[in-house]
């Protein structure tokens, strides 16, 4: 599975979307705000995600 780069979006946890913004060994972070009902879902504006857990959409 292809780790994602900076800037790629990505797919993870049923549906939810996000921009990559750093790339660690085992994890990226990723930013929220790129969907437009993040704040409808009470989520916080970045969130860590393990590479095993995140397919690349963007």
């Amino acid at each position: 599975m292809p780790k994602a780069d900076i800037g790629n979006i990505i797919e993870f946890k049923d549906g939810l979307k996000g921009v990559v913004e750093k790339v660690n060994e085992n994890s990226v972070i990723v930013d929220l705000t790129y969907m437009t009902n993040y704040r409808d879902l009470e989520l916080e504006e970045k969130t860590v995600v393990n590479h095993k857990n995140y397919k690349i959409v963007g």
